[in-house]
């Protein structure tokens, strides 16, 4: 269970985040919409898991190879943008949620029977 510490952080950093891509997505990582979907940090707020969704979903692994190569310049942006709410910027760790391609593949399984 989160804090309500947690939840609000969880949210802010959400936020921001989808700012940072939205704004520098298309010169950093190309033509694919990246979206943030969750955002979970640590009960220390020092590490945020970072999930994120992209379409079209033709090369996902080269996307996300991108990302954390950026890493470090998508924490500084970050850090700019919540310095006055933060003390310390978290580490970011990225992931893949892959959940509307399940959906999307169940969806066609039920509609083939």
């Amino acid at each position: 269970m989160d804090s309500t510490r947690q939840l609000k952080v969880n949210e802010l950093l959400k936020r921001e985040i989808s700012t940072i891509f939205q704004l520098k997505g298309r010169t950093m990582f190309g033509p694919e919409l990246i979206s943030v979907t969750e955002v979970r940090i640590t009960p220390d707020l020092s590490i945020a898991k970072v999930y994120l969704s992209i379409f079209p979903t033709n090369n996902k692994r080269a996307i996300m190879d991108a990302v954390d190569e950026q890493n470090s310049t998508l924490r500084f942006e970050l850090g700019n943008r919540v310095k006055s709410q933060l003390r310390k910027i978290p580490e970011l760790h990225f992931y893949l949620d892959d959940t509307l391609d399940q959906l999307e593949k169940i969806d066609n399984l039920l509609k083939n029977k």
